[in-house]
């Protein structure tokens, strides 16, 4: 099922209703790898995502298609760190990988970050998802060498630090 029509493909804020379908999208994602969530720990913020993201000035946004989940990604400012946010959350359904979507659910995050006056990007990412770093060196997203390990979901994993500063890309940077 394609997700290009725009009169039934469209990125919103998450509501409340769509934590079960935001987890079973994570959780697929995950499986690809062997993995999957792990809700009491590392991924606790998926519990309530307002209580985490909305309350602290973040936002979390779905792509939904034809009333399904298909996509999604957040931005949260750091509280110790003025001007810096993270980005947290980017996943979409295999099938739409490759695609527009992708651009758009990173190029809302760039522009959200933007607009709330971020003058630099943070996030780590799994260092499995060799795809996705690809995409984000499309962006301007840069490795700094970090790696850390990671043991508090199912398995134990490692991710890569990326960061980027302003100015962030407009536009379709996935060209």
């Amino acid at each position: 099922m394609p997700a290009d029509n725009p009169s039934t493909s469209y990125l919103r804020p998450s509501q409340p209703q769509d934590r079960d379908a935001i987890i079973a999208l994570i959780d697929d994602v995950l499986s690809e790898y062997g993995d999957r969530l792990s809700p009491d720990v590392a991924d606790r913020d998926l519990l309530d995502i307002d209580g985490y993201y909305v309350a602290a000035g973040g936002m979390f946004i779905v792509l939904e298609d034809m009333g399904r989940i298909r996509g999604t990604h957040a931005a949260i400012p750091m509280p110790q760190q003025p001007g810096v946010c993270i980005f947290r959350r980017l996943y979409l359904e295999t099938g739409l990988r490759g695609g527009p979507w992708g651009s758009r659910l990173m190029q809302w995050a760039l522009d959200w970050a933007r607009e709330h006056g971020m003058h630099r990007i943070e996030f780590w990412s799994d260092t499995r998802f060799e795809r996705a770093h690809r995409f984000f060196a499309r962006f301007g997203f840069q490795r700094d060498g970090r790696i850390r390990t990671v043991e508090d979901g199912w398995l134990p994993y490692q991710e890569h630090f990326y960061f980027l500063d302003a100015p962030f890309p407009t536009g379709d940077a996935s060209r």
